[in-house]
């Protein structure tokens, strides 16, 4: 006892930093190990979700829409309303940047249910159009426009079709392939790559030791059995982005450790190591672009114009069908009683707004990425790619404060003052940019140039982070 309790004490040569980063460490691995010993008390934890998810969409579907002098504590359909769209995908994304995503590996009721249907299901091969790189940014990009179209954060049932309708799904493409795998957060969920890009900044994470691992006995019975339901090669794993954070691997071959690390690292060191062009669409096109004209639109005057000036060239023509035509509430938004009706005219103009704020901020981020790329040597497309993803943190944050509106929208609604609200948005944004350019400095540091063309492509780089602050910023300040 004598010994062990020597062996415990930290060296005297130490530094108190040094020896604060050493109780954090062990700290953090022995989270990981707990993790990996309390499997069953997790999945517990997952049922228990699954409950409160299934009763969050079914109960308010089946209920009436709540008068106008319903109150988010005396209305269950509000109350539901702000759970989902105000406080848990808010603070979801949120976790992803602090701890992961833990929420995927631990809590997700989608996940959870994927993985229980493969357990019992047909156990087939996962197929080559499964595994299509682009689906992530297909499925983030249906869905947001969709979610839109019938309004998904706003009523009950669009919330059941878009979630419950995913959800099936997963059960669905669990049952048909993999053994116990979850499958559909592997490839095919809409969040996955949102997810797995937003992780890349988490100051922890599963590190892989590979020295250690290619120690560990070969003899026959000496390799414990571990399971990795979302498909990762452990062995290879040099990020987050693809981890579940489960902790099922904690000590495994004892090379895992839940371990800390620098926010910047995966981005600056392991995000350039390939080549991911999907992933650029998915900053570019789909946080920066679908996402911000996704919520823009409702408060744009440009739409109003739009909509305006297509309303009186089809009066002209004697072609007045698409300003009056409605459809059911599963295509465009149709609540009557509610005064909240999308002609086919609206919904056009709708789409075309999102489509088209899109394609204008992805111009100009792409511009500025290529001129940073082209600054920092010849042409190099895993550069272009790399610097992408220095514009995580502001993509990330735009998403955060577009979702965290409806929050605001809410709570307001229900008398909270909240004047402390826009100081933490423009905080928010400018510390995101300030962080993005950070990554843009370090990351055409990586190139073979000199200090000057260094400072070139660092400010070339910084018209793409001035795109993104500015087109949130129009969202919440008029200039």
């Amino acid at each position: 006892m004598v010994a062990v309790a020597v062996q415990d004490r930290p060296p005297a040569g130490l530094t108190p930093d040094r020896r604060a980063e050493q109780t954090v460490d062990r700290a953090l691995a022995a989270i990981g190990d707990w993790l990996m010993r309390h499997q069953r008390a997790i999945r517990a934890a997952q049922w228990a979700v699954v409950g409160v998810y299934v009763a969050l969409l079914a109960v308010p579907a089946a209920l009436p829409l709540p008068e106008r002098t319903a109150h988010i504590w005396t209305n269950v359909v509000l109350f539901a309303q702000f759970v989902f769209w105000g406080i848990w995908w808010p603070f979801v994304l949120v976790s992803m940047v602090l701890v992961g995503r833990l929420w995927c590996g631990v809590l997700c009721p989608e996940g959870a249910l994927a993985e229980a249907a493969s357990r019992r299901g047909l156990g087939r091969a996962v197929p080559r159009w499964i595994a299509w790189k682009g689906w992530p940014f297909v499925a983030f990009a249906c869905t947001t426009i969709y979610g839109q179209m019938v309004s998904v954060y706003q009523y009950a049932l669009p919330a059941l079709l878009v979630l419950g309708g995913s959800t099936v799904a997963a059960v669905i493409v669990g049952f048909l392939f993999g053994r116990g795998k979850r499958v559909w957060c592997r490839y095919l969920c809409p969040v996955n790559g949102v997810f797995s890009l937003l992780s890349k900044l988490a100051p922890v994470h599963f590190r892989v030791d590979t020295g250690a691992w290619a120690a560990w006995p070969k003899a026959p019975g000496a390799q414990p059995k571990v399971d990795c339901a979302p498909l990762v090669p452990i062995r290879t794993m040099k990020g987050a982005s693809a981890c579940h954070m489960c902790g099922r691997c904690s000590g495994y071959k004892g090379a895992i450790t839940l371990s800390r690390r620098s926010p910047m690292h995966e981005i600056v060191h392991v995000a350039g190591l390939e080549a991911k062009p999907w992933e650029t669409v998915l900053i570019v096109v789909g946080l920066m672009g679908i996402a911000c004209g996704a919520f823009h639109w409702s408060a744009s005057a440009i739409y109003v114009d739009v909509k305006q000036f297509f309303a009186e060239q089809l009066i002209g023509l004697g072609f007045v069908w698409p300003l009056e035509a409605t459809m059911p509430w599963w295509i465009l938004t149709d609540y009557p009683d509610q005064n909240d009706v999308m002609t086919v005219l609206d919904g056009a103009v709708l789409v075309g707004f999102i489509l088209g704020t899109a394609a204008l901020v992805a111009l100009g981020v792409g511009a500025a990425l290529a001129l940073a790329t082209r600054l920092t040597g010849r042409w190099s497309w895993a550069r272009f790619h790399h610097l992408a993803q220095g514009l995580i943190p502001i993509a990330a944050a735009g998403v955060f404060l577009g979702l965290s509106a409806l929050t605001v929208t809410m709570l307001r609604a229900e008398g909270f003052e909240l004047d402390f609200v826009s100081p933490l948005r423009a905080a928010l944004l400018v510390g995101a940019g300030l962080w993005s350019l950070a990554f843009g400095w370090r990351i055409a540091g990586l190139a073979p140039v000199g200090l000057p063309s260094r400072l070139a492509a660092t400010v070339a780089f910084s018209g793409a982070v001035a795109i993104g602050v500015a087109s949130w910023a129009l969202l919440f300040w008029t200039f």
